[in-house]
C-alpha cells in the first residue's frame, strides 16, 4: 500500500494538484492561498512542494497531503481518494495490488451492506422496536442515524454477506464475525440493537450492538464493539461527529457524553453541538478532532463515581491540551438520556449554565474555607486541586485560578504557588503517559519560545530557512544554541536531512510558517540587516545570562568566606559587563 501511494505522491505535484481549487501564490519557497476549508481574508494556508504537504495556520489548523486534501475537499474516503488520484496519475489500479482494493474499500462496502442488512431486520422485530421506543427514541431519529438489529441467529449476517459475493475473511477482517474452536464462523453481534458508526466524514466503519434486556443472561457485555480494523480505530473516532461537527463549529462549544443512546436523546432534544466517546476512554486523538472545530469542551457524563472519574480524566487531557473545560452537572438525573427524556429541552438549558472544570474541582475536593476538618484534609485536597491547576496550558488560566483558590480557602498566593512547584506532573500532564504525548504538542510547544533568548533563536533559524547562506555565519554561536536548534542549524549548514522526525517536523513547521509570514518578500538586505541585528541581541542574551551565573558565584564565594575566588569571578565580571556597555 505505502509503495503504491508513494507512486501516486511522485507523478502528482500538490501545488499543481491544489490550484484547481484555490489561487495560489508563490511565498518564498512554499506556496500560500486562502484557505478552501473556512472563510478568511488574509491567507493562512501554505503548501510546500518539498515535503508535498498543506497545513493551514488559520482557525480551521488542517493539514496534510494531497490524500487529505481530496478527502477533505471531496468529503471522500480513502479509498475513493486513491481510485480518483491514481486515475489522475495515469496509474490503473488494478496494476498497483490487489490487496490495495482489499484494505480498505472492501471493508466500507462489507460495513455499508451489513448497516443496510440490520436496517432490515429492525423492521421485523417488533421486540427491537419496542425496545427503542421504550427509551424514548422517535422514528425520524432512528432512521436518521440508520439504527438496526441483529437477530438471534448464529450466523444470519455472514451467511447473507456470503450471498451478495463477499468472502469470508473479508468479513472477519471488517470484525462482524470470529472463528469458533470448530473452524466455523459466528456473528460477532447477535440479539442487539446495532448503532452504526461512522468516519468523521460519514462512512459506516463499525458497529455498537446493545444487549436486548430479555436476552441478557448476565454472562455477556451490555455493549459489543466491533473489533479494530483497518478503517476503524474506536480512539480515533468520537460518535455522530460526522453530523454535529458543523455544529458544534457555530456554537464554538461541544458537549461530550459516554454512549450512543446519551448522544441520540440529546440531539432528538435538539442538542446538536455534541459527540460520544462510545463507551471508551477520551484520547489525544479524540481531542485533535475536537480542536479543529472548537476550544471549548463541556463535560457531561453518567452522574455516578464512575462518571465523575471518566470527567475528571477527561478534563485533565483537555486541559493540558488548552482547551477550555466546562462540566454539565445533571442534578437529579442519572445520565443525560434520561434526562433529556424526562425533562424535554432542559439539556439545553443545563449546557448553558454548564460552569468551569475547576469550580467543579473546588466542590469535588472540599475547597471552602473552613470545611475541612483538619491541617492533613487540607493539605491533602489543596495539593489535588493545586496540580489540577499546575497542569494547565495557560500561565493566564493558572494565575486566576491561583487567585480564585486563595479566596476560596483563605491562604495566600505566594504559599499556594510555593506548594504548587513542589507538585510534579506525568509527562504532558495528568492521564496522558509519557509514550502518548503528541509530536505535534511538542513541536507546537517547542515554536512558542518561553524566552527571549529562544525567541531571537526562533526568528534566526526561520532566517536561515529563507536564505540559507545565512547559517554559515552561525559557527562561532553554537555555544547560545539548545540542543534541537543546534541540529536543525548543522543540517542546514551540511545540506542534509534529519533523521529525527521530531525535529524534521520542526523544521518544515518553522519552513511554512516563514512562509506565511512571507519573509522572502521583504528583501535580501531587510533580511541581512535583521540577521546581524539578532546575532547581536543573542550575544547580549548570552552575556546577560553569564553575568547571572557569575553573581550567584560571587554570593556561593562569599558565603565560604573564598575571597581569592570572589576576586577573580569579579574580574570576570567586570570584563563581561564592560563588553555589555560596548
Amino acid at each position: 500500500m505505502d509503495s503504491s501511494i508513494q507512486q501516486i505522491k511522485d507523478k502528482l505535484d500538490i501545488v499543481d494538484f491544489i490550484r484547481q481549487y484555490a489561487v495560489v501564490q508563490p511565498a518564498g519557497k512554499n506556496f500560500r492561498a486562502l484557505c478552501p476549508f473556512h472563510k478568511e481574508k488574509t491567507p493562512s494556508f501554505i503548501i510546500s512542494p518539498d515535503r508535498q504537504t498543506w497545513h493551514c495556520f488559520g482557525s480551521c489548523s488542517e493539514g496534510g497531503d494531497i490524500f487529505q486534501f481530496l478527502m477533505k475537499y471531496e468529503n471522500l474516503e480513502f479509498y475513493e481518494a486513491l481510485k480518483i488520484l491514481a486515475e489522475k496519475a495515469g496509474i490503473e489500479l488494478k496494476k498497483i495490488s490487489p490487496m490495495d482494493h482489499k484494505q480498505f474499500g472492501v471493508l466500507y462496502d462489507i460495513n455499508n451492506s451489513a448497516k443496510d442488512f440490520f436496517k432490515k431486520q429492525l423492521e421485523k422485530s417488533k421486540e427491537a422496536e419496542q425496545y427503542l421506543k421504550s427509551r424514548g427514541l422517535k422514528k425520524e431519529i432512528i432512521e436518521e442515524f440508520e439504527i438496526g438489529f441483529s437477530s438471534q441467529e448464529f450466523d444470519h449476517l455472514t451467511v447473507y454477506l456470503i450471498s451478495l459475493g463477499y468472502d469470508i475473511k473479508d468479513i472477519e477482517r471488517a470484525g462482524l464475525n470470529f472463528k469458533n474452536e470448530r473452524g466455523g464462523y459466528l456473528d460477532r453481534f447477535r440479539g442487539r440493537i446495532m448503532f452504526p458508526i461512522y468516519s468523521h466524514l460519514g462512512k459506516a466503519v463499525a458497529f455498537s450492538g446493545r444487549i436486548l434486556p430479555q436476552f441478557d443472561n448476565g454472562e455477556m457485555g451490555k455493549y459489543v464493539n466491533s473489533s479494530e480494523t483497518p478503517i476503524f480505530s474506536k480512539s480515533k473516532i468520537l460518535y455522530g461527529f460526522h453530523k454535529s461537527k458543523n455544529f458544534i463549529r457555530e456554537e464554538k462549544s461541544a458537549v461530550l457524553v459516554e454512549g450512543q443512546m446519551d448522544f441520540l436523546m440529546c440531539w432528538q432534544d435538539g442538542l446538536k453541538n455534541i459527540a460520544a466517546t462510545s463507551g471508551t476512554a477520551l484520547t489525544l486523538d479524540h481531542l485533535t478532532s475536537l480542536k479543529r472545530q472548537t476550544n471549548n469542551l463541556i463535560f457531561c457524563f453518567d452522574n455516578d463515581e464512575a462518571g465523575f472519574k471518566a470527567i475528571e480524566r477527561g478534563i485533565d487531557m483537555a486541559q493540558a491540551a488548552d482547551f477550555n473545560a466546562k462540566v454539565l452537572v445533571l442534578k437529579d438525573y442519572k445520565d443525560p438520556g434520561e434526562a433529556a427524556e424526562k425533562s424535554p429541552g432542559i439539556m439545553l438549558k443545563l449546557a448553558k449554565e454548564a460552569g468551569p472544570a475547576m469550580e467543579f474541582y473546588f466542590q469535588k475536593y472540599n475547597i471552602i474555607k473552613g470545611k475541612q476538618k483538619d491541617i492533613g484534609e487540607l493539605k491533602d485536597n489543596l495539593r489535588l486541586v493545586l496540580g489540577k491547576i499546575k497542569n494547565l496550558a495557560s500561565p493566564i488560566e493558572q494565575a486566576h485560578w491561583l487567585k480564585e483558590l486563595s479566596y476560596k480557602i483563605g491562604i495566600k498566593e505566594e504559599a499556594l504557588i510555593e506548594e504548587m512547584n513542589k507538585i510534579s506532573l506525568p509527562v504532558g500532564g495528568f492521564g496522558i503517559k509519557k509514550s502518548a504525548v503528541n509530536k505535534e504538542l511538542i513541536i507546537k510547544k517547542i515554536i512558542q519560545p518561553s524566552s527571549r533568548r529562544d525567541l531571537i533563536i526562533y526568528k534566526l533559524v526561520k532566517l536561515v530557512v529563507i536564505k540559507n547562506n545565512l547559517a554559515d555565519h552561525l559557527s562561532g554561536y553554537f555555544d547560545y544554541f539548545p540542543v534541537d536548534y543546534l541540529e536543525i542549524i548543522k543540517s542546514l549548514i551540511e545540506k542534509r536531512n534529519l533523521e529525527d522526525e521530531t525535529l524534521a517536523n520542526l523544521l518544515h513547521s518553522i519552513s511554512m510558517q516563514s512562509s506565511l509570514e512571507h519573509i522572502a518578500a521583504t528583501g535580501e538586505e531587510f533580511i541581512e540587516a535583521e540577521f546581524k541585528e539578532l546575532l547581536r541581541q543573542l550575544k547580549k542574551e548570552h552575556l546577560k545570562e553569564e553575568k547571572e551565573r557569575l553573581a550567584f558565584g560571587i554570593k556561593e564565594a562569599e558565603k565560604i568566606g573564598d575571597e581569592e575566588k570572589v576576586l577573580i569571578i569579579l574580574k570576570e565580571l567586570h570584563e563581561i559587563s564592560k563588553i555589555l556597555e560596548e
